[in-house]
């Protein structure tokens, strides 16, 4: 069995996420967004928009500058598609049929499964709605109902055509600027060779393994299941080592086996930078960004304001090969202001350097947004350095 160092398995899975190839310099169209899904699979939603929409941040890290506009277009389109794959994701419309035995085996959140005992007509008059007048919103429902409090507290509407949605008997085909689901029959949207294929719950494992694979480049059983969250995922793995399909090998420091991709690349260095979501596919899995990058990292958003450490909506900054430090971002779109709360170095990194480069990412960023200045607050061990790079 093969043992690669730690920085090889961290330039392995830096390229395999795209990081390992210099920005575009010129005009960036949907050629570039293939790419990026090409070699991501997927790019995670998320509804916060305190910064800019999660979704929106995995193109930019990894070509910078772009049309937001031209995304929607492109992800709403045909060659893409809403659903479940690493939690609500979008991805190419061909992945359906590796999709179709989740949404056939789906099991009933508890509230759910109450709607559905006391009212499963009311499910059925949902899907006929949309049926007869779709596409629609929740609130283009003639008997939405009224919600039951804040985040999660849905009313009944939104419960049945989420469970509708979930289960494929209806599909999200876009949002509205507010990022409203807008559920429409999935013959409505697909065509019929995507419907009339399935892969079985095996098959489609074995190829969403070999996806987290290539994604990651290099990654222990854990990593690879985590990329589309499946579970038991073992034997599968097992099945793809055996066919010659993945190489298990050994990462120093690493208690487990890792399994390389045979398309990884390992380049001789990584050079750039690059501000990270919460949800990007580099970083969405902690235990492995700890693992690779030495990197701890939570997000903060349920953490009551006093307990938070480094604040609300915080971005890891990568340098290179190295994520070196985070910042707290907040778009506050009606001062035309991209304020960064709370700025941190990790330990052992060069303050000057790191604050150079952030500004310049925070400025581009800034510019991408449509905002005209960048404020940095005092709080955090970078402030100083990066306030005075600017």
């Amino acid at each position: 069995m093969r043992t690669l160092t730690l920085p090889q398995a961290r330039r392995i899975a830096l390229a395999a996420q795209g990081f390992a190839e210099s920005r575009p310099t010129g005009r960036i169209d949907v050629r570039h967004f293939r790419r990026v899904i090409d070699r991501i699979n997927l790019l995670q939603l998320d509804s916060v928009n305190v910064a800019v929409r999660a979704h929106y941040m995995p193109p930019f890290s990894r070509l910078g500058p772009y049309d937001r506009s031209a995304l929607d277009a492109w992800i709403n389109g045909p060659e893409m598609f809403e659903y479940l794959g690493h939690v609500a994701s979008v991805m190419p419309a061909d992945d359906l049929p590796m999709l179709r035995h989740r949404m056939r085996g789906r099991k009933q959140y508890p509230r759910t499964k109450t709607e559905l005992d006391k009212h499963p007509e009311y499910f059925e008059q949902v899907y006929e709605e949309v049926a007869e007048r779709g596409p629609l919103t929740v609130s283009d429902l003639s008997d939405p109902g009224s919600r039951t409090g804040p985040w999660w507290g849905h009313g009944r509407g939104k419960i049945a055509l989420d469970w509708l949605y979930v289960t494929g008997r209806l599909t999200i085909c876009g949002r509205t600027p507010n990022f409203v689901s807008i559920y429409d029959l999935p013959e409505r949207v697909f065509p019929p060779e995507l419907l009339d294929r399935e892969l079985s719950g095996e098959e489609a494992h074995r190829e969403m393994l070999l996806r987290g694979a290539r994604a990651h480049g290099i990654g222990t059983l854990a990593d690879l299941a985590d990329y589309y969250r499946i579970t038991r995922a073992g034997p599968r793995l097992a099945e793809l080592v055996e066919d010659g399909r993945l190489e298990e090998v050994a990462v120093e420091g690493w208690d487990q086996p890792a399994y390389l991709h045979p398309e990884a690349r390992l380049p001789r260095r990584i050079t750039g930078r690059a501000l990270l979501s919460p949800f990007d596919s580099l970083v969405w899995f902690r235990e492995r960004t700890e693992r690779l990058f030495g990197f701890h990292y939570r997000i903060e958003i349920y953490v009551p304001e006093p307990k938070r450490r480094y604040g609300y909506y915080v971005y890891p900054f990568l340098l290179d090969d190295e994520i070196v430090a985070r910042v707290d971002l907040k778009a506050d779109r009606k001062a035309g202001v991209l304020r960064a709360p709370g700025v941190f170095v990790e330990d052992g990194r060069d303050p000057g350097r790191v604050a150079s480069e952030l500004a310049a990412e925070l400025q581009l960023m800034a510019g991408w947004l449509g905002l005209d200045e960048v404020h940095v607050s005092n709080r955090g061990n970078l402030s100083g350095a990066l306030r005075r790079a600017f």
